[in-house]
């Protein structure tokens, strides 16, 4: 985990806590306090040799890194471009998340604190979350829509085993960002004792960051992996699925200021960017403001967010992370818009190519190749970033298996 000081021209945060026009902490007074005192730690404590050697150990002998950089030789030769998979869908909890919940728990602990609210779409997180609490031995509080704790019922269960408490957000669009508005809702009324996991690169500075960090253990290990196979740090592309964008964050890290690198962050178009029913942020967001920062959302003329829909749980947010808001502002990274339909017959080509069956999330990336096509000598990594299990209800009843 890179923790020095980033260059100011850097694709990652600056000191005040913006990526080029976007981050910052917009935020209620009554959270200053928070977020204040992890903004003057975050970086002190990660960078404790204790912390750093309990992170390491849990990431280890806890969560099984590292994952597998996997050479998928079906898919790739049915793509004719050499396609690697960063196996994130063998963490422990079944996919990437949980890379942070670990750093934040033990962050947590350092501050003194014993209570921990968390918010989840997907319920990836959440899941991740109620491990980690379980472990540390942490009260556990869950905030999750109420449409989302329908259709991802074995991860709610999941939360529940291991001892949180699953609370539903019943106002709005009964999704991921209403389960936010909650969790903060939460964290003003228990500002000293509690502290908010947040599960991706969003919210007020440092968390963008501090996730970030957290989550590049993913695309150190790539630099290390390809190395190995094809003796060079660096892929061509490294693609992944953004709806928040931690997986993404993580994948991209180490090569965010290596123009070599392309870049690819695929988003949710639901049932077509301009159906009405789509995440596709980057397509038709404006810079506004969203759970404590500055971004692209998704918004009427005036100012009002506009629901997010996926068939993928974890991807129907309608803002995105400040960093991917400056990559894509910027053109340091290409933003595709993948359909339900396209999503879901890539997810179904790695099931039968490779034998793996991927969250629904990750099929939006490995739907990549509907749009873009690589060269043949292209070494091309894509972030599988969660396994499926917690989707299968819903591709039983998308193809009626």
């Amino acid at each position: 985990m890179d923790n020095k000081a980033h260059p100011l021209n850097s694709f990652n945060v600056n000191e005040k806590g913006y990526y080029g026009d976007f981050g910052g902490a917009y935020i209620p007074e009554m959270l200053y306090p928070n977020v204040e005192e992890l903004r003057q730690n975050y970086l002190s404590v990660m960078q404790e040799e204790a912390f750093q050697k309990e992170f390491q150990q849990l990431l280890n002998e806890y969560v099984g890194r590292p994952t597998p950089l996997y050479f998928a030789k079906r898919l790739s030769e049915k793509h004719n471009t050499k396609i690697y998979l960063k196996r994130e869908d063998l963490c422990h909890t079944g996919a990437h998340k949980v890379n942070n919940t670990i750093g934040q728990i033990l962050m947590a602990k350092r501050l003194g604190k014993d209570r921990i609210i968390a918010e989840t779409g997907a319920g990836q997180h959440g899941v991740a979350t109620a491990t980690v609490c379980a472990l540390m031995g942490l009260e556990c509080i869950v905030y999750m829509g109420e449409i989302d704790i329908k259709r991802q019922a074995p991860n709610v269960a999941r939360m529940k085993m291991l001892g949180a408490t699953v609370v539903p957000a019943s106002s709005g669009s009964k999704t991921l960002k209403d389960a936010t508005n909650e969790a903060i809702r939460d964290w003003i009324n228990n500002p000293t004792n509690t502290h908010y996991i947040i599960g991706s690169v969003v919210g007020p500075h440092p968390y963008p960051d501090m996730v970030a960090r957290f989550q590049s253990v993913i695309s150190k290990e790539i630099k290390n992996q390809l190395q190995v196979k094809e003796n060079r740090e660096a892929p061509d592309y490294v693609v992944a699925c953004v709806g928040g964008g931690s997986n993404a964050a993580g994948a991209y890290y180490h090569y965010l200021d290596n123009p070599k690198v392309g870049i690819i962050a695929v988003e949710a178009a639901g049932k077509g960017v301009n159906s009405g029913e789509s995440a596709a942020t980057s397509a038709l967001g404006k810079m506004g403001i969203i759970h404590g920062s500055k971004t692209l959302l998704m918004q009427t003329h005036d100012g009002q967010i506009t629901e997010p829909y996926s068939i993928s749980a974890g991807l129907d947010y309608p803002g995105v992370g400040p960093m991917h808001a400056h990559l894509y502002a910027s053109g340091r990274a290409q933003f595709i818009a993948i359909t339900d339909e396209a999503a879901m017959q890539a997810g179904l080509e790695l099931c039968k190519l490779e034998g793996i069956i991927p969250a629904i999330e990750t099929s939006h990336a490995l739907a990549v190749f509907e749009t873009k096509k690589f060269k043949k000598d292209d070494v091309v990594v894509i972030n599988l970033s969660g396994r499926g299990d917690k989707d299968l209800n819903t591709y039983i009843d998308y193809f009626n298996f």
